[in-house]
């Protein structure tokens, strides 16, 4: 009994560890929050196509369903990150999943293309809340062995709600309707955000703080002018906006010819996000034998020689491509946004949220803007011009110092 009691204080006082059920109920509901953010936040995707149609509007007109939500995203994240530190950490996550789950719920009953565009923003502003504080929670809650794993398990959740969003929204889409596939979307949603609230495991080493606006500016401004901090903040804009712009239109370009591909097939194209979990995995191992700063080069430079087999008229070869391109990326996005807490010694929530106000900024202005180059031009300019993006972030990379630890 008495080592028993010992037991149960010791597992009180420590971090979460390897093993122990604490860490499991963790990273399974990190899991579960990543699945449910971006399962909503990118659902609208894969059915562009449908809504244009439905909406008489233009490609690009249609990419603001997408870039709106990210806008938001961005804007709340800059909210946030003044304000997360006043709410307790897994209150303003329940908060978001929650009623991000019913605002997507509710867009199934909009006629309006515009009134849909501004309730997009607002569910990507709300939804931020997790994005907010997910990494500081990790980082605070959990010990350090097992931190790179449990952020490997977040962003794996968020490649596979991306992932699973898109081929569900598509395949509900072509069967029920794009409506219904919103509201199913919305509903399971919900559902992962109700079990989330009751097995989250509460903070045991951060306590809400009133905001000291001042100490927040500070922070944010040492980060700002941090040149190592800079550099990694533009790797995650130009990275994420080339990736989500492949992502926006490919669907366009594989119901094209020489593809000429239905909607059913164009569904199992998102599988590639599979490829994601691997590239967090690959990175999550190689991080404990390469500088971070090696392992981020490698994966850019990836990226680019990934995004020239878009360009193949060859099926086969497009496909593994985009499956090539699909895990540089993610083990990019992983390793930057490691290193970006990693560096952060104090301001972690800070710092974080700053790292994805520049990621989702990259992902509207070039999620929308190069929806209207590919309108305004041809596939193979879109395609150029997303290369001189990935060789801007592979200058940046290069000239970046590997962190002291």
């Amino acid at each position: 009994m008495n080592a028993f009691l010992i037991a149960k204080l010791m597992d009180i006082s420590e971090k979460a560890y390897q093993g122990s059920r604490r860490l499991r109920y963790i990273k399974l509901c990190i899991f579960f929050s990543g699945l449910s953010v971006f399962a909503q936040l990118y659902l609208f995707q894969p059915i562009l196509p449908m809504a244009a149609e439905n909406f008489h509007v233009s490609v690009g007109d249609t990419s603001l369903l997408v870039s709106s939500s990210t806008i938001g995203m961005a804007l709340g994240l800059l909210f946030f990150a003044f304000k997360a530190d006043s709410y307790s950490r897994k209150r303003l996550m329940v908060f978001s999943l929650i009623s991000s789950s019913l605002l997507t719920i509710i867009s199934t009953w909009i006629p309006s293309l515009g009134i849909l565009i501004g309730i997009g923003a607002f569910k990507g502003f709300v939804v931020s809340g997790v994005s907010a504080v997910a990494l500081a929670y990790l980082t605070e809650e959990v010990q350090a062995a097992a931190v790179a794993a449990t952020i490997s398990m977040y962003l794996s959740g968020n490649t596979i709600g991306g992932m699973s969003g898109r081929i569900l929204a598509t395949l509900l889409a072509g069967e029920f309707g794009w409506r219904n596939a919103v509201l199913i979307i919305g509903i399971e949603s919900l559902i992962l955000g109700v079990i989330f609230w009751k097995l989250f495991p509460e903070s045991r080493f951060f306590t809400p703080q009133k905001t000291d606006y001042h100490q927040k500016v500070k922070q944010m401004k040492l980060f700002l002018t941090d040149s190592y901090m800079l550099r990694l903040y533009f790797i995650a804009a130009l990275l994420m906006g080339v990736f989500v712009s492949i992502y926006n239109y490919l669907t366009f370009r594989l119901e094209d010819k020489p593809f000429s591909l239905s909607h059913f097939i164009i569904a199992f194209i998102f599988l590639m996000y599979i490829f994601g979990v691997v590239g967090t995995m690959i990175v999550g191992k190689l991080s404990k034998r390469y500088p971070a700063n090696n392992i981020l080069k490698g994966s850019i430079l990836f990226m680019l020689l990934s995004i020239l087999l878009l360009l193949s008229k060859n099926i086969f070869i497009l496909i593994s491509g985009l499956g090539l391109f699909t895990l540089s990326f993610f083990a990019a996005h992983t390793m930057a946004s490691q290193m970006t807490t990693l560096y952060a010694k104090r301001g972690k929530s800070s710092a974080t949220s700053i790292y994805w106000l520049f990621y989702y900024f990259g992902s509207s202005v070039l999620g929308s803007g190069t929806g209207y180059l590919l309108h305004g031009f041809s596939w193979e300019v879109f395609v150029a011009i997303l290369m001189i993006c990935i060789i801007l972030a592979l200058l940046l990379a290069t000239a970046h110092p590997s962190v002291k630890k």
